[in-house]
């Protein structure tokens, strides 16, 4: 079948609520049975269903929406993998079988294979794809068992009193239509933990204070962890420049950001992944929305007249000439502060907060489009972009779900948090494992004390490598649930989610809470807390998932706190950055969560300057790196002191004589009058120069 044929055969299908795979449609007052009911047909509940069904289990997939797959279907389409060696099971078959529908040369309409540089034809696995692609995958999987799993679609959970539960297992669910569901067993697959809530189980919204979990990287973070997402010109945030009292703009919001490192209930931006195209035939021009209004959108133009002249857009290419494009730099498709209310939102809430979300991107991608005040050549590229016609063809083109990066998160006996993320904690009972970034994106924009507006909540650091993901993390407290698993709104702190947040990681832990609830039917109906991990892993083992963690290749991260040094220790974070300094955490070690680098093009002029306030005397100062053949071997570095300014050079690719972190630039004078400044120029220095850390360590006078 014709890939682009069959995606709008498969939009009929959802507009129409049918499908080969034994859907009810509108089963009105209707009781309907199964071993497992699935709720929710993301791409968890999707992989969970075709995995109760191979287990021989009856299951039951229930989806409000018309179509499955959630945020794999609906725009993701450029995967965030993390490392690919430890996605197995369901999830790795489902790429493999991406891969075969574009092994296909028909497959290939805009676009001839060779031209796409993520199709690599002796790999076994596919990670970028059209979304329409990804939904006839899921599809054909699900039709393979449609003899053992019944799909409802356009049926959502009826949550003012829906849901049954009796000595602290879930009876029966029922949808708004009337329908009741019954079954032994139950998985929660929604973005958002809607049967997880109505349950009774326990549950977290927003981020957790970074004193909780004993992490660093949780809470309030107002210094920001990247600079890519943040402002990086002054902008004025009043109405009237300059006024606070004329108020604030749009989109921003009162008060200050809170204490760094103190938690809140504020939320990670949501956005829709657009799927856009530049072919002629099959792009669908921007228009401007109904309700569009310019004020909405004077953050942006004031940041393009500041001088900021990045285009506010992230696009990576998937096939056929198309793209999943997502958030990038200070104002773009993140509808930052606007999403606060939609976890615990009534439905019809939810729809207005979705509604305004829609309205704020067709109007940013209008605006970018058309606004006189947007620069011209920001204006001439967008041009050529439009909505791909062919994608989401019974929704305007637009994406049918919005990205839910976050929501609510069960709290259970085990809390995957960034201390597993790093793996200094290792759980015993793994099903499965994350690798991606822990990956925040920003949640406010708030006034600064200087009066400009910023930012904050976007952190990217990565894991350095692969780490395990516990089954208790998945399986609420005994004493609340015994018959329910929650896949995606898992067990997690606000950071590691940010980790463990990616498809196929949740298509990985579908597939385990399918295995776990079809033994423990097997098992006599045992709650799902007691399965025995041992049969567990050994079943998810036999259906190719993987468990086991090289700690030899990706030993457990070390974590050097600034404020667990001698002396005064500035880092990063704290510096001043000139130039197109990228924030990294791949290589160890550094100080705090990562380090800045930049590579010597011969042009750019990047420095990084760390400052700090110092006691008047001898102190000796010291320069952090992890080294590597990429480095700098001649990078400059400038010490400001009382004795004026003196020069050293370092060689970056030579590991650190100190702990194999830090290096003695010597010792200097300084006066309490004047701040200690310590400057690192790239220009010249061959290589990747890195600004990690600057330690000033007083020198004792018996020294």
């Amino acid at each position: 079948m014709n890939g682009i044929w069959a995606g709008a055969v498969w939009g009929l299908i959802g507009l129409v609520g049918w499908s080969v795979c034994g859907d009810l449609g509108q089963a009105h007052g209707k009781t309907v049975e199964g071993d497992i009911i699935i709720y929710g047909g993301t791409s968890a509940g999707v992989v969970a269903a075709v995995q109760a069904a191979r287990m021989g289990k009856k299951a039951v997939l229930i989806e409000p929406t018309g179509h499955l797959g959630g945020l794999t279907t609906g725009g993701l389409g450029y995967t965030d993998t993390g490392n690919k060696s430890v996605i197995g099971g369901v999830a790795r078959e489902f790429y493999r079988r991406l891969k075969a529908y574009y092994d296909q040369d028909r497959s290939w309409r805009f676009q001839r294979p060779g031209e796409f540089r993520g199709y690599r034809p002796a790999e076994d696995a596919i990670w970028t794809f059209e979304p329409h692609v990804a939904e006839q995958v899921m599809e054909d999987m699900l039709r393979e068992v449609a003899d053992r799993v019944t799909v409802v679609r356009r049926s959502g959970l009826d949550r003012r009193g829906g849901t049954v539960v009796k000595d602290r297992r879930i009876v029966s669910i029922r949808t708004k239509d009337g329908t009741v569901y019954r079954g032994a067993y139950f998985i929660d697959a929604t973005y958002e933990g809607d049967l997880m809530a109505a349950a009774g189980v326990s549950y977290t919204i927003g981020r957790e204070p970074n004193s909780k979990y004993g992490e660093t990287l949780n809470g309030v973070q107002p210094r920001g962890n990247i600079h890519n997402h943040r402002f990086v010109v002054p902008v004025d945030p009043y109405v009237e420049p300059g006024n606070p009292d004329s108020g604030l703009l749009p989109r921003v919001h009162a008060g200050g950001p809170g204490n760094e490192g103190a938690g809140d209930r504020r939320l990670q931006a949501y956005c829709y992944r657009m799927c856009m195209t530049r072919v002629p035939e099959n792009r669908v021009p921007f228009r401007k929305p109904d309700g569009y209004d310019e004020r909405q959108y004077e953050l942006l133009l004031r940041n393009f007249e500041a001088g900021d002249l990045r285009l506010p857009l992230s696009i990576r290419y998937v096939p056929n000439g198309k793209t999943d494009t997502n958030n990038n730099g200070a104002f773009s498709t993140d509808n930052i502060g606007m999403n606060y209310d939609y976890p615990e939102a009534s439905d019809e809430q939810r729809e207005a907060i979705l509604r305004e979300h829609l309205r704020y991107q067709q109007g940013l991608m209008w605006t970018l489009t058309h606004h006189p005040r947007v620069p011209e050549k920001i204006r001439r590229e967008m041009a050529t972009w439009g909505l791909a016609k062919d994608e989401f063809v019974d929704n305007d083109h637009w994406p049918h779900v919005i990205y839910v990066r976050e929501a609510r998160r069960m709290v259970a006996d085990y809390v995957v948090t960034e201390l597993d993320c790093r793996r200094q904690r290792i759980a015993d009972d793994p099903v499965g494992m994350g690798s991606y970034n822990m990956d925040s994106h920003n949640v406010q924009r708030y006034v600064t004390p200087d009066g400009t507006v910023q930012n904050e909540g976007d952190v990217q650091v990565s894991p350095g490598g692969p780490y395990v993901i516990s089954y208790r993390s998945i399986v609420p407290r005994k004493d609340e649930c015994e018959n329910l698993l929650v896949p995606v709104c898992l067990s997690a702190s606000h950071i590691a989610y940010g980790s463990i947040r990616m498809e196929p990681v949740f298509m990985i832990l579908g597939q385990s809470a399918a295995t776990a609830a079809a033994m423990a039917l097997e098992g006599d109906g045992r709650p799902v807390q007691q399965v025995p991990y041992a049969q567990l892993r050994q079943r998810l083992l036999a259906d190719a998932q993987i468990l086991e963690l090289d700690l030899e290749k990706y030993p457990p991260k070390r974590l050097i706190r600034a404020g667990s040094l001698p002396g005064i220790v500035v880092d990063d974070s704290m510096a001043r950055l000139t130039g197109p300094w990228r924030r990294s955490s791949s290589i160890q070690p550094y100080v705090g969560d990562g380090y800045q680098a930049l590579k010597d093009d011969g042009e750019s002029d990047g420095v990084a300057t760390f400052s700090a306030k110092l006691d008047g005397g001898m102190y000796e100062v010291r320069l952090s790196w992890s080294a590597h053949p990429n480095r700098a071997t001649a990078l400059r570095v400038e010490i400001e002191s009382a004795q004026g300014t003196q020069e050293v050079t370092v060689n970056q690719r030579k590991r650190p004589e100190i702990d194999g972190l830090f290096h003695s630039l010597g010792r200097f004078r300084f006066s309490a009058d004047r701040p200690a400044r310590v400057r690192l120029r790239v220009r010249g220095s061959r290589g990747y120069g890195i600004a990690d850390a600057v330690q000033f360590l007083p020198v004792q006078r018996d020294e």
